[in-house]
């Protein structure tokens, strides 16, 4: 009885122990600032709206979109006409992932059981798996596609490559190993499916991790403005020391003051950019369910407030 009593007390003063811990207050770091703004360098712009760049490739069948080519990943728009193909290929160290915008989308993955991507749609391909796509439906599809900073692209033996300037293709091996889906990372899930299964909203901000890499990340955050609280105008909120982030709106709209560059409200398929050393506050806007993909080069990237 009593080796029990004091296994209790000794239990009690852990858990004890272990709330004032997590009640301690953070001992303030000292972090750079630059003096100067962090200058946005082409292509990137704290607010590429879709609807410009739809309006910018009117007429066209086919087009490609840059949004983003950092030291850390590059992004862009892709719009392909029915029937339109990716051949068979693979990259030999980089994991390569889409969100589908508008249409219908049949990928085959190495591996997998070929499925159909439509509007809302995740998908991920991890690094040396071959993958295909093709356009289905009467329509054209558009997709936001990302990738590793620098990726390069490597193609079977039975699909002949692309022609490009100053490039021999030679016959290599690599002793090529698909790295399957670990981490938490699936091949496919829709943004739309995940929301309609959720029946009780009693927070301002739901989270799943879509890609986990160690040299990329990607979370999906969602929820509702009016959970959220009142908003703060004088919250500046954090910013980054070591890479960019960027974000693709799924749903909604999103509100984002960013340091010397005022208030950004994105909608749907807009992406919001910000360099490092940029403060920036994300917040959903509005009555609707709103949904960011919050992107950058760093599994845990570290959110630098200012401390008071």
């Amino acid at each position: 009885m009593r080796s029990s009593l004091f296994a209790f007390v000794f239990a009690a003063s852990l858990i004890a122990e272990a709330m004032l811990l997590a009640q301690r207050k953070e001992e303030a770091s000292w972090a750079p600032k630059p003096q100067k703004a962090t200058p946005y360098t082409a292509p990137h712009k704290p607010h590429t709206k879709l609807a410009e760049v739809k309006a910018m490739n009117a007429g066209k069948k086919a087009w490609r979109y840059e949004a983003v080519s950092d030291d850390h990943l590059h992004a862009e728009y892709i719009q392909a006409p029915a029937g339109s193909k990716v051949s068979r290929r693979f990259h030999p160290d980089t994991r390569e992932w889409w969100v589908i915008l508008d249409g219908r989308i049949r990928f085959e993955i190495e591996g997998e059981e070929p499925f159909e991507a439509v509007r809302g749609s995740m998908v991920q391909v991890p690094m040396q798996t071959i993958y295909s796509m093709e356009t289905v439906g009467d329509g054209p599809s558009l997709r936001f596609e990302v990738n590793v900073a620098r990726a390069h692209t490597l193609y079977p033996k039975d699909t002949e490559p692309p022609k490009l300037p100053g490039v021999d293709w030679i016959p290599v091996t690599l002793n090529r190993k698909p790295v399957g889906y670990d981490r938490g990372n699936v091949p496919h899930f829709n943004y739309y499916e995940l929301t309609k299964a959720q029946t009780e909203w009693t927070k301002g901000l739901y989270q799943k991790r879509f890609i986990h890499d160690d040299r990329a990340v990607s979370n999906v955050l969602y929820g509702y403005e009016k959970y959220m609280g009142p908003l703060d105008p004088k919250n500046k909120g954090h910013y980054h020391a070591e890479c960019a982030e960027f974000w693709l709106i799924v749903d909604g709209q999103v509100r984002y003051p960013i340091e010397n560059h005022g208030v950004v409200i994105a909608s749907e398929g807009d992406v919001v950019y910000v360099p490092p050393f940029t403060f920036h506050a994300p917040r959903f806007h509005g009555e609707k369910l709103a949904c960011r993909l919050a992107m950058n080069g760093y599994p845990n990237i570290g959110h630098l407030f200012e401390a008071h």
